[in-house]
């Protein structure tokens, strides 16, 4: 049963930015709800704004609806205007593309990037009206599932959540969904002792932690055979075709732009970095590839932005061959190519000319320390010079 509608029509006026919450964006996916075997929803703990700049979410969201006895919906964090008048009108959470409530998917998955994030995943279970803790929650009610870079440590959500994908999600989200056609409608548990055996899922209800006196762990071990020993991350090892078709917001969004991957991981090895470490290997996506994605990227969504996304995007092999192969295709079109995350020590001048006269761009440079001491330390190779060419 979906939301009321006529209660929503009460509510939205009297909220900032209603359309947050209507839905119905262009190339939003709506399929038939009676017709789809697993029904997925895709959860992000912040604003709509925020969630609508998360390319790992686009990625997912493509790839669910791609297959067809999948269906897959979007749910974002309301703000507390909105947060309020819901709780007020005893409205749960629901989705954007056809408003039902959290409640009544057969999965909830959850995309957590940084740490920030996580009390919100609460708030938004509370508001769903389904229990936070999962030692609570029946057959009855969806298995809520957690993954990406905050939870590479996931045991302080492990009382909250079904299960954990650790790592790249692309293939054993699809492989989870299997294993959920196969037990999981009929039986929650023998879903997670099943979906424990798959590379990078960590089920938290079948291990057992020791802690030392100081709080620190000394021990997790397998309450279950099916449990493994050590939960290893998941690595894609080629990256699967890139969304060309992502939904465009009706709110101005953070990163307001069409966006592609255009490699995973990195090499550099900055000792900060959590995300250097957790996305390695590098893996690199074919030029040719690149250049057809942005072709139907850009017509399927009018964007005049487009973003080379990567940790280091001139550390791509080929990136100046990339920008001026793009600027080529598209530059007469006043469409502005943006390199996000740049290294100083290896954007070259001949990268900078290929920018002159084209429509007003960013450069996103990174020094991240003001002495060369600093930098030596934090193992940021470059230097004054670097800096100042």
């Amino acid at each position: 049963m979906i939301v009321d509608g006529d209660i929503l029509d009460r509510i939205l006026p009297q909220v900032m930015k209603p359309a947050r919450y209507t839905g119905g964006e262009w190339n939003s996916v709506i399929k038939d709800w009676d017709e789809a075997q697993i029904k997925v929803a895709l959860a992000y703990p912040d604003v709509y704004e925020v969630g609508m700049s998360n390319l790992a979410l686009m990625i997912l969201y493509d790839l669910l609806n791609t297959q067809e006895a999948v269906l897959a919906e979007r749910v974002y964090a309301p703000w507390v205007d909105m947060e309020q008048a819901m709780r007020n009108a005893g409205l749960p959470l629901y989705s954007l593309e056809t408003r039902h409530p959290l409640s009544e998917f057969d999965l909830i998955g959850f995309t957590l990037p940084y740490e920030l994030n996580y009390t919100n995943v609460l708030n938004m279970l509370d508001l769903a009206q389904i229990p936070v803790l999962a030692a609570e929650r029946t057959d009855g009610h969806p298995l809520v599932i957690g993954g990406g870079g905050a939870t590479t440590n996931a045991e302080p959500l492990a009382d909250f959540f079904d299960l954990f994908v650790i790592g790249e999600g692309e293939e054993v989200l699809l492989e989870l969904l299997q294993v959920y056609g196969e037990w999981g409608a009929a039986d929650k548990g023998n879903f997670l002792s099943h979906a424990a055996e798959l590379e990078g899922v960590y089920v938290p209800s079948l291990y057992e932690v020791q802690y030392n006196e100081d709080g620190t762990v000394s021990e997790v071990r397998p309450r279950l055979p099916r449990g493994k020993p050590m939960v290893t991350k998941r690595i894609v090892d080629t990256l699967p075709p890139a969304p060309t078709k992502v939904v465009v917001p009706y709110v101005e969004a953070i990163h307001d732009r069409a966006m592609i991957e255009i490699q995973r991981g990195c090499t550099q090895g900055c000792r900060y970095c959590q995300a250097g470490m957790i996305y390695r290997p590098l893996r690199e996506r074919p030029l040719d590839e690149i250049v057809d994605t942005a072709d139907q990227l850009l017509a399927s969504t009018g964007y005049e932005e487009l973003s080379l996304v990567s940790l280091s995007s001139c550390n791509y092999t080929r990136i100046e061959n990339l920008v001026k192969t793009l600027l080529a295709r598209h530059g007469q079109n006043y469409t502005s190519i943006s390199l996000p995350s740049l290294r100083i020590d290896s954007f070259s001048v001949e990268l900078a000319k290929m920018f002159q006269g084209t429509r007003k761009t960013g450069l996103t440079f990174a020094p991240e320390a003001g002495s060369q001491r600093l930098r030596n330390v934090i193992n940021k190779v470059i230097n004054d010079e670097d800096i100042l060419t």
